[in-house]
């Protein structure tokens, strides 16, 4: 009997959809917001460097899960991101907008540019909806069927995502079964995930035998932080709270209040990410592993770390 590793850490996730285009191709026109057949994905032509360098080398750079590009020239931007932070959304703009801009060279026309799509998965709830599935474009206020296309941006909450709700979509139903019923307690795959080919080919890659001693060293070592790091950014935030609550109780307006709060939970949250970084160097973890634990760009770890 097999025993599987998680697909969400970052050693497993690039080693199913970073090495296997079939396997990427059924994945995103399961879970990307294609409205006919003629738009889902036929072929992934290349797949293109996860760091998003700029011209200029003074600027930021970061570094995605992965990247690529379809024979439309079309790209798609993959993140597996397992906390939420309130930097994240920029990120994910601030990586979708520099693959869409780095298309052309000086001198070419607009006209050549191609969509870029954005598909952020989160092992964590941002926000009050009762919907896992969140899709953003840009679109007139007023005329909301109004589009400027270009960039379009998805996040899927993992934790809202409820099988028997959404029967209707099939595939997108498997593949996210597949990302949150894997992991080191399975000891038999689910008959429904083994039924169908390209997802049982995506499982057979998460087998424990199929990794090097190194490689399920640093697989531990990446869940090992990962708890680390939620326990000590919840225990930050419950204690920034309690300080800026008291903070702006003590000064008797409600303005006091929100400013403390604010306060507080800036403070608390940038000193237990300090922490959490230094434990994760300490540990051997790449940068790399790192930004995507915390959400953070590599830039700002060492921006971070500097402090």
């Amino acid at each position: 009997m097999s025993k599987y590793l998680d697909p969400k850490a970052d050693l497993t996730f690039k080693k199913v959809f970073g090495e296997h285009r079939d396997l990427v191709v059924s994945f995103l026109n399961a879970l990307l917001p294609f409205d006919s057949p003629e738009e889902e994905i036929k072929e992934v032509l290349e797949y293109l460097d996860p760091e998003l360098m700029p011209r200029n080398p003074l600027k930021k750079y970061s570094v995605v899960d992965l990247r690529c590009r379809d024979a439309r020239g079309r790209q798609f931007v993959v993140e597996m991101q397992m906390m939420w932070t309130s930097a994240f959304k920029q990120r994910v703009l601030f990586n979708a907008s520099k693959a869409y801009v780095s298309q052309l060279e000086t001198g070419e026309e607009y006209e050549l540019l191609q969509p870029v799509y954005s598909l952020n998965i989160v092992n964590d709830v941002y926000c009050d909806s009762k919907s896992y599935y969140h899709d953003y474009r840009i679109v007139a206020i007023e005329e909301t069927d109004e589009v400027i296309d270009g960039l379009r941006f998805i996040f899927i909450e993992l934790p809202k995502f409820n099988p028997q709700t959404y029967s209707d979509k099939k595939m997108q139903v498997l593949w996210l079964r597949f990302l949150t019923e894997i992991n080191a307690k399975t000891r038999e795959a689910p008959k429904e995930l083994m039924a169908v080919p390209v997802i049982r080919k995506a499982v057979k890659q998460l087998e424990e035998g199929a990794f090097t001693d190194q490689q399920l060293l640093l697989y531990d070592r990446f869940w090992d932080m990962v708890s680390t790091s939620r326990t000590l950014i919840n225990g930050a935030v419950r204690e920034a709270t309690r300080k800026g609550l008291q903070q702006g109780l003590q000064q008797g307006l409600q303005q006091g209040i929100q400013q403390g709060l604010q306060q507080g939970l800036q403070q608390g949250i940038q000193q237990e990410r300090l922490k959490i970084v230094e434990n994760m160097k300490l540990a051997g973890i790449p940068t790399e592993s790192i930004a995507q634990i915390v959400g953070m760009t590599s830039d700002e770890i060492a921006e971070l770390s500097a402090v």
